[in-house]
């Protein structure tokens, strides 16, 4: 696999003009380095631990748990039906404490705390730890010992910034997806998708396209203080590699963009897809046409104000398509 490629000191402008709109990932060698969390991290586990304890408000935070068995990867159960985890809330300081106990085990459960929004649960924190490549965006904090999150793509933009410990990541283009056997769409551990393959010990038989996508895929291992841009939509993996870690990120995209994409979906896979194969094949050129544009804006020779859904839409225009979708959709099926 190929190296992501790597920038340092990254200014605002730069991050905007240059890196979000080449839409490819990048690692921001150094972009945290000043960080007060991060200069704890280096401390230990237990100063680490100390300076988040001092910004927490004990609200529960969402916390995963994994047998020794796991490996470390949170994943499927052996049918398909459940996870090979259990999930639950817990306060931050419980949380430390149990993951300053698992440090001196030989082979210790995997444990993580998953997203937690850090203005909700480390007011402050933001103040002190700013990532000044973004404005507005909350961060969100994972914080874990040595773990597998399975590869499974975001419908937003991601900053990913590495405070403790060290991260693998490993990445791949959307277009990747058929290479990647994806798992069930219900359950699912987070609520997106995941690659079934096991990237430390791969199958070839069971998933022979995994070598097309490994051909395509990029991989990086980041240090504390170092930070990775993952493009909307790039499928990845993130493993930890030492008993205590910690990672802050920043989701975002424009707030029109993708706001019905994934129910859009669904409900194409429900309509369209046990069409026959002719009509299946109309009702893509269809998309090609309207949605992805592919012939150029289909409109183009009306006249701007007689466009309607096909023109820019206003507020009001798509709340009037939500209103007629939602009607539609209740209606007794036949």
């Amino acid at each position: 696999m190929k190296r992501v490629p790597e920038r340092a000191s990254v200014t605002p402008e730069e991050f905007h003009r240059e890196i979000l709109r080449a839409a490819q990932p990048v690692v921001l060698r150094g972009q945290v380095s000043d960080w007060p969390v991060v200069y704890a991290g280096r401390q230990s586990p237990e100063a680490l631990c100390a300076y988040l304890q001092r910004f927490d408000v004990g609200r529960p935070v969402s916390a995963v748990h994994a047998p020794p068995s796991a490996d470390g990867r949170f994943f499927y159960n052996a049918e398909l039906t459940g996870f090979n985890f259990q999930q639950g809330p817990m306060t931050l300081a419980t949380s430390l404490d149990y993951l300053l106990t698992c440090l001196n085990e030989t082979r210790p459960p995997a444990f993580a705390v998953q997203g937690a929004p850090a203005r909700a649960n480390l007011p402050g924190f933001e103040d002190e730890n700013p990532l000044t490549l973004l404005d507005e965006v909350e961060p969100r904090v994972w914080i874990n010992n040595a773990a597998i999150v399975a590869a499974h793509h975001d419908p937003t933009e991601n900053v990913a910034c590495v405070v403790a410990g060290r991260r693998k990541f490993t990445l791949f283009p959307p277009e990747q997806i058929a290479n990647l056997y994806m798992g069930p769409f219900e359950p699912t551990p987070a609520g997106a998708t995941i690659s079934m393959v096991c990237f430390e010990n791969p199958d070839f038989e069971r998933h022979p396209r995994f070598r097309d996508a490994l051909d395509a895929g990029l991989e990086a291992e980041l240090e504390p203080g170092d930070a990775i841009y993952i493009p909307y939509f790039w499928w990845h993996q993130v493993r930890s590699l030492e008993r205590m870690n910690m990672l802050v990120n920043y989701w975002w995209s424009p707030p029109a963009e993708g706001r019905d994409a994934r129910e859009a979906l669904l409900h194409a896979m429900v309509a369209i897809r046990a069409l026959p194969d002719a009509h299946r094949t109309a009702w893509r050129a269809l998309f090609d046409h309207y949605v992805f544009e592919i012939n150029g804006p289909p409109a183009e020779h009306l006249p701007p104000d007689r466009r309607g859904i096909l023109g820019p839409m206003s507020p009001n225009t798509v709340r009037g398509v939500r209103a007629a979708l939602a009607r539609a959709l209740v209606r007794p099926s036949d």
